[in-house]
């Protein structure tokens, strides 16, 4: 897409343009790239309205949702040369991590086009009476996705909610929308229109979404204060939502973890995606006498890792994605340097231009100190050494986040322990960050409310009916 390019948004399957638009920043350059559609009040209505016409007609053919999910995962794998490089352009990953988003997102289509979704499920059957279960679909689901994984995170959406027989009115975050507009227009060639449409704009539309009267359903992907505001604003019509938010993610290595096995698999799920993944690794636990060879491994692999353009051949670490959020680590880095961590490895910008940040490895911190209490989302780990297990889980399981949290060890009758005293929504044993499709996904306290991923995360889109047929 060149620098004067108009990117267009879907509306009942058509391309649609815009009065308003605004650009779009690659932050590899810091320099506008492309316009982005800002989607109009009426041009909102237009898309619930076509969403909420389609929907009967699609939810009455399971047969057929089936094969045009599949048929939608197809069409993007044709399109990936395509897609690709706008991912690149506005998201800053390198070219080879945006064509595996994109063969995530096809992925994430075909495991709910083949999912075996009972039709119903028995209760009561006896001489007082028949009772079954059935689950029937919500209607218009208003999704909402953000700037780290805009496609991926897309699909965790559309999957389930369009299998389970929803139509959706989709929005990506403004930092990000050129790969998903593009998504929405790729798919209008299989999907039936007003099936998927998809606009994109700023915080203001994500609101409107949020209260519009024929959403029944607002999933979101986003930070706490995102999830807050669409909880408010959902409230007095009693939406349902799903929110998937924030977390500060830690991993606590035991005593007889082997270092140098781990480090690898440890180090990228901290820094995969330049540590902008919710659910990644920010903050380490490791006890005392094993501290310098963890800070030691940690720091070399990311004294090895290329940092650049993600076009670029060889690039393995692309910039952190917009202004703000780069400001917000660097200031995160400054705190920590101020409370006397030490910066064992990057810390230090990339160049005068863009916002690159070498992956950095901190020491010489603890709970208390900004970089470890609050989420970095950026290429930033603390490790922190602990003295006695209890303290290490007491230190991992502060603060008000819950979305994910690891245990290495080669122990696993200790590993499997120790998991039983955190309370993340999810307890990684020797690994982290390891999501697939039919793994159910869900934080607890301010890391979200609802489940995505597998079966749990279809019905999250769907509506229980009973049926009671009484026989005496």
């Amino acid at each position: 897409m060149t620098r004067t390019a108009q990117a267009h948004m879907t509306i009942g399957g058509r391309s649609v343009t815009t009065t308003e638009s605004v650009p779009v920043i690659n932050p590899a350059t810091e320099t506008a790239f492309a316009q982005a559609p800002m989607c109009a009040r009426q041009q909102l209505d237009e898309a619930f309205e076509t969403a909420s016409a389609a929907q009967p007609g699609w939810a009455a053919d399971d047969d057929a949702r089936r094969a045009a999910l599949h048929a939608a995962a197809n069409r993007l794998d044709e399109a990936a040369g395509d897609i690709a490089p706008l991912l690149t352009a506005e998201q800053g990953k390198s070219i080879s991590d945006s064509h595996v988003e994109i063969g995530a997102t096809a992925l994430w289509l075909r495991y709910y086009a083949d999912l075996d979704v009972p039709r119903e499920q028995p209760i009561q059957d006896d001489e007082y009476a028949t009772v079954v279960a059935t689950r029937r679909p919500l209607g218009v689901v208003a999704a909402i996705t953000p700037w780290n994984f805009p496609l991926a995170l897309a699909a965790w959406k559309m999957g389930p909610g369009l299998r389970a027989g929803n139509t959706m009115v989709l929005k990506p975050s403004p930092y990000t929308p050129l790969a998903t507009l593009r998504l929405g227009e790729v798919l209008a060639e299989v999907l039936p229109p007003g099936v998927l449409n998809v606009v994109s704009g700023g915080d203001e539309l994500g609101a409107m979404m949020s209260t519009h009267p024929l959403a029944a359903k607002v999933s979101v992907t986003g930070s706490v204060a995102t999830g807050k505001a669409v909880a408010r604003a959902a409230a007095d019509d009693l939406k349902r939502i799903t929110l998937e938010l924030g977390g500060n993610d830690p991993a606590i290595l035991l005593e007889d973890v082997d270092v140098d096995a781990i480090a690898e698999k440890l180090f990228w799920s901290a820094f995969a995606n330049n540590g902008q993944v919710c659910g990644a690794v920010k903050r380490v636990y490791v006890p005392e006498a094993l501290r310098d060879q963890v800070v030691a491994a940690l720091a070399a692999i990311a004294d090895g890792v290329a940092v650049g353009d993600g076009k670029d051949p060889g690039t393995v670490l692309g910039p952190v994605q917009n202004k703000p959020q780069f400001e917000r680590v660097l200031g995160l880095l400054g705190d920590a340097r101020n409370a006397g961590a030490q910066v064992v490895s990057g810390g230090q910008r990339v160049g005068d231009r863009g916002y690159f940040l070498r992956p950095t490895i901190l020491a010489g911190v603890d709970n208390g100190v900004r970089v470890v209490d609050e989420e970095q989302f950026g290429p930033v780990l603390p490790v922190i050494p602990y003295r006695t297990l209890d303290e290490a889980v007491a230190k991992a399981t502060s603060g008000p986040f819950g979305l994910g949290s690891s245990v290495w060890g080669q122990d696993h009758d200790r590993l499997q322990q120790v998991a039983g005293a955190m309370t993340s929504g999810t307890i990684w044993l020797n690994c982290h960050a390891a999501a697939m499709p039919n793994h159910p996904f869900g934080g607890a306290r301010w890391s979200g409310i609802g489940v995505e991923g597998g079966l749990h995360g279809l019905h999250d889109y769907t509506q229980m009916h009973v049926v009671n047929l009484a026989k005496a």
